[in-house]
């Protein structure tokens, strides 16, 4: 299967879904009747904030509903269930200390990752998160393993999906 869409490409295995999306921005504050200077969070994000390209990649079968970085499909994995995310910030990032390396990881290995690097630990996961930019554009790779244990065989897995992912400059 192959994806394509907001500047990101990939083509995923057999058996392998995915969503490349773009988030919309809540309503702005004035639309609300708040005041311009009012900002307030809801379950969408921020009133008149930018959103930027999210891709959700997965082994499994992703539910509609999800969070930013995974949450509702992360929580209805099983140990071998595989959730890749890569979520873009905005161009203000670029050239920040925080997304200095240069380059999305493509060559992940069992040990980078661990359950301390999850949103919200659940029994058995384990995830990676790296920030990075490639082209120009300031990103968040997050891996989550369906269970720790499965790690030697899920990583070459999020590998061929990384390997298979690309990003055009805008």
């Amino acid at each position: 299967m192959q994806l394509d869409s907001q500047g990101i490409a990939t083509t995923l295995p057999p058996g392998w879904e995915g969503r490349i999306t773009r988030r919309e921005a809540p309503a702005a504050a004035p639309a609300l009747g708040l005041a311009p200077s009012r900002v307030t969070l809801g379950p969408s994000g921020a009133t008149g904030e930018r959103t930027f390209p999210i891709a959700h990649l997965a082994n499994f079968a992703l539910p509609e509903e999800r969070g930013d970085f995974g949450s509702g499909a992360v929580d209805i994995m099983g140990p071998g269930n595989l959730f890749v995310c890569l979520f873009e910030y905005g161009p203000e990032s670029v050239g920040t200390a925080l997304f200095a390396p240069q380059g999305m990881p493509r060559s992940l290995t069992p040990s980078q990752f661990s359950p301390r690097a999850l949103q919200h630990v659940i029994p058995g996961q384990a995830g990676f998160q790296t920030f990075f930019t490639e082209q120009n554009r300031a990103f968040c790779l997050f891996v989550v393993l369906g269970a720790l244990a499965s790690a030697p065989t899920l990583v070459p897995s999020a590998n061929q999906v990384l390997t298979g992912t690309t990003v055009q400059p805008r």
